[in-house]
């Protein structure tokens, strides 16, 4: 009788283990300190935060080719980076999606989008999809504006690029460009976290 009630209570604990959802990793948030990364860029070549000597931080920006909202933002994101890249805070964007998922992500047609936008900042491929979850990304666009200490890089601010995904003329909030130009003025950032608006990362 008790080896019955012992082989009962054996299945009712797997079967709730096997029910038990390991919560995920929520990523980082504004204050953390973000970890580098090693990643291919569209000319082949491996790309770290490190190797930008003169930055005094990043604007970086999980994206993709084949998002509708990522497509709207990619002009905006060519111009944050015209803009702010001489002043020290270079864009690099960053692929998450699985390309097995979604075809039109591969790392071919990222070649093949960055030359006919004209990217003037490194595209990467995240490989294994290992460096989004690490940063907490769910969308793209999604941004994570990193400033570079004594420490290492800090969170300054995340989400969105500004307030108008659908017209660029009609925004309000430049919520980038705003935490970017009070980083460069030694200000606090005001709004330092938005709602990402985009398409959920291809896993």
């Amino acid at each position: 009788m008790k080896a019955i009630k012992f082989l009962a209570l054996f299945i009712a604990v797997g079967a709730l283990a096997a029910f038990t959802v390991t919560k995920p990793v929520a990523g980082y948030k504004v204050g953390d300190m973000a970890t580098d990364f090693s990643l291919k860029n569209i000319d082949g070549k491996k790309v770290s935060l490190k190797d930008m000597k003169n930055a005094k931080g990043y604007i970086v920006i999980f994206t993709c080719n084949h998002c509708p909202y990522a497509q709207a933002y990619e002009d905006r994101i060519i111009a944050l980076d015209k803009k702010y890249k001489k002043m020290g805070y270079p864009v690099v964007a960053i692929n998450p999606n699985n390309p097995e998922k979604q075809k039109d992500d591969s790392f071919d047609k990222m070649q093949l989008r960055a030359r006919e936008k004209g990217f003037t900042f490194p595209y990467l491929l995240d490989e294994g999809q290992k460096i989004y979850p690490q940063y907490g990304a769910t969308k793209t666009p999604h941004v994570y504006l990193l400033q570079k200490t004594k420490s290492g890089n800090q969170v300054k601010y995340i989400g969105a690029i500004d307030d108008n995904y659908e017209d660029a003329a009609a925004v309000k909030q430049k919520y980038v460009e705003n935490a970017v130009n009070a980083l460069l003025k030694g200000q606090e950032v005001m709004v330092k976290e938005t709602k990402a608006i985009g398409c959920s990362i291809k896993a």
